[in-house]
């Protein structure tokens, strides 16, 4: 089966780049897989991607590369595909309406995916004929504004597919979008094991990690690390990542005299290292359409302390078991769960190997086959593609089967959380 992703840009740093790489890479173990990315901006991808998977980009914005085209006419004027109200909108150009287009109706490829709205736009008006097509939502439809979801409304039936990274985010699409024939299906983001040993839990260090954006509420974290530090001096806050609080949150922790205790670390890549270093990890969100970094912590032996917040960590972390939902926009429930965990080290042990062992369902391996089971499950536009008869009648056989198991596997969890399996 030949797959061709098409991304934002695969150069840079991000979950949905993570994530791509993540699964192309296990994909490519059994099938034909490239990436295109519609920019490219420097030299080497910040994530290397897997040998196996071919990466190639359509607009280059080196400004020393002879192939540079910042300054091409065509990217002076507006993009009239890519839709206005999606947040990427002033990035793209009459140039990368042209360019996507050209690949899209030449691509050679038995299914095409999209990984963000504004090019799963672009995907259902202008992939040719045969491929299937497959639309990936890294944030959520509640996230989208007005205008941008009344356009999706009147495209996105032309996808053969949407995945969401949560389940409430499949429900919300179902229920809130007219999609007659497009299987909307929850495919969670991917992790690799780490490769290093899992965090022992000796270290008296709270780890996070993310942009530092309102949407994190880092300003709640460090708040309540000060009433962590009147409790426990002895534990201390590092902050991995870089963004636009940066100043902000500096002023806070100086305001609150936690110069020694909480630590703005600036981006960090690899991140696992830093990981391993702590023995908690602290998610404040107000929203999260998925939470790569509980996962990425809890795949290092991380429990972690999250706020119950829309959508993505109540479906990762098994409350009181792997990890600590906590009330979203509270300083005294995070500072209460972070405590619960620094003061009880059996239970901050348990809840580590419990993390370590239920992060295992995010493994890219596992991740690929739901992905395998879908592609293998939809009828190609035009009849017959690449994915032939005979492999499409074996896949379909093997994706009934999988997702059997998958549902056994669910149901029989669910019953356990609620006490219905002893």
């Amino acid at each position: 089966m030949h797959i061709s992703f098409l991304i934002h840009n695969a150069y840079g740093i991000g979950g949905t780049i993570r994530t791509t790489y993540n699964l192309a890479g296990t994909l490519a173990e059994q099938h034909d897989v490239e990436i295109v990315s519609v920019f490219r901006h420097r030299d080497e991808p910040v994530f290397a991607p897997d040998p196996r998977v071919r990466l190639r980009h359509l607009v280059d914005l080196r400004k020393e590369s002879p192939g540079y085209e910042g300054e091409h006419p065509e990217n002076k004027r507006p993009a009239r595909v890519f839709p206005r109200a999606e947040g990427r909108y002033d990035q793209y150009s009459a140039l990368t309406d042209r360019r996507i287009a050209e690949y899209l109706s030449t691509v050679d490829a038995d299914v095409v995916v999209g990984t963000r709205p504004g090019l799963n736009v672009h995907l259902a008006r202008e992939t040719r004929r045969g491929p299937i097509r497959v639309g990936q939502e890294h944030l959520t439809l509640d996230s989208h504004s007005a205008a941008l979801r009344e356009e999706l409304r009147g495209v996105y039936p032309r996808l053969d597919a949407l995945t969401t990274t949560t389940e409430a985010d499949a429900g919300a699409y179902r229920k809130k979008m007219r999609l007659p024939g497009v299987r909307v299906e929850a495919v969670p983001n991917s992790v690799p094991a780490p490769g290093i040993q899992p965090a022992d839990g000796s270290g008296k260090w709270v780890v996070a990690a993310g942009r530092l954006a309102p949407v994190k509420r880092y300003d709640l974290l460090i708040k309540a690390f000060d009433r962590v530090r009147g409790e426990r001096p002895d534990w201390r806050l590092r902050i991995y990542g870089g963004g636009e609080q940066k100043d902000k949150l500096r002023a806070l922790i100086d305001d609150l005299g936690l110069y020694n205790h909480v630590y703005l670390m600036g981006p960090a890549h690899p991140l696992e290292p830093e990981w391993t270093k702590g023995s908690i990890a602290a998610v404040t969100s107000s929203l999260e359409s998925f939470g790569m970094t509980i996962v990425e912590a809890m795949r290092c032996g991380l429990p972690v302390v999250s706020t119950d917040c829309p959508h993505g960590p109540r479906e990762i972390i098994d409350n009181g078991v792997d990890g600590r939902l906590v009330k979203a926009g509270s300083i005294k429930a995070i500072a209460d769960g972070l405590l619960e965990l620094i003061n009880d080290d059996p239970l901050r042990h348990q809840m580590a190997s419990a993390a370590l062992k239920d992060s295992e369902r995010f493994d890219p391996a596992r991740i690929a086959e739901r992905c395998e089971s879908l592609f293998a499950g939809l009828v190609p536009r035009g009849g017959d593609s690449g994915l032939g008869r005979m492999h499409g009648s074996l896949h379909r056989t093997r994706g009934a089967l999988l997702g059997g198991a998958h549902a056994v596997r669910d149901a029989g969890r669910t019953l356990l959380k609620k006490g219905h399996i002893a």
